[in-house]
């Protein structure tokens, strides 16, 4: 993905050990609480090492949630690939979305979060933004693909019915996140309605 989250290159075990460090971190503390003190601790290292990785603990997060990305997408993509009708293609959307909130909520929490601190900080909007973008291109394509074998009927050009669909995702998310005890069956039902008109179904 078009993302340069750091100012080192981000191999070896350490700098995997300081991500899964943060990521469970954030998971028990939320953002606010998750201190490079805590982290370095964790993962086994030195705060030194944290600064010469990641410099913030913004650009930190930002890591965070751009190597969780690229296993979900690598997963959803895989999915979507072997969808042979537009229902198909829904219903990896649909269960995806479904997995992550029920399994993994910290996952958009943080991406509204990191959203959030964007607003304030351009180095961060940035970053998100160029995440943002590999994501939805590599769905696009697949709609592209799709369409070109006659699956789905594409209501307008493949990246801006990608947009529409991450949209429809992340405020569903939204939704369930904040009134987790609300039953939201009908309003998931009308997210597929909208779903099925994008795709020509």
């Amino acid at each position: 993905m078009e993302v340069a989250t750091t100012q080192r290159q981000l191999t070896g075990d350490k700098a995997a050990r300081i991500v899964d460090a943060m990521r469970a971190s954030v998971a028990a503390r939320g953002t606010a609480g998750s201190t490079f003190d805590h982290v370095a601790r964790e993962a086994g290292v030195s705060r030194g090492l944290l600064h010469y990785y990641f410099g913030t603990k913004e650009r930190l997060l930002v890591e965070v949630v751009r190597r969780d990305t690229e296993i979900r997408l690598a997963t959803l993509d895989q999915a979507l690939a072997g969808a042979r009708t537009a229902d198909d293609f829904i219903d990896v959307l649909v269960r995806g979305l479904e997995d992550v909130v029920e399994r993994d909520p910290a996952y958009f929490t943080l991406v509204f979060e990191l959203f959030t601190l964007g607003r304030r900080n351009g180095e961060i909007a940035s970053e998100m933004a160029a995440l943002l973008r590999g994501t939805r291109g590599v769905v696009a394509e697949r709609l592209a693909v799709k369409q070109a074998e006659g699956v789905i009927e594409l209501a307008d050009e493949p990246d801006a019915v990608a947009t529409a669909l991450f949209a429809l995702g992340d405020g569903l998310a939204l939704w369930a996140l904040s009134e987790p005890d609300r039953d939201l069956a009908s309003t998931m039902r009308a997210g597929v309605t909208c779903a099925r008109r994008l795709l020509g179904a």
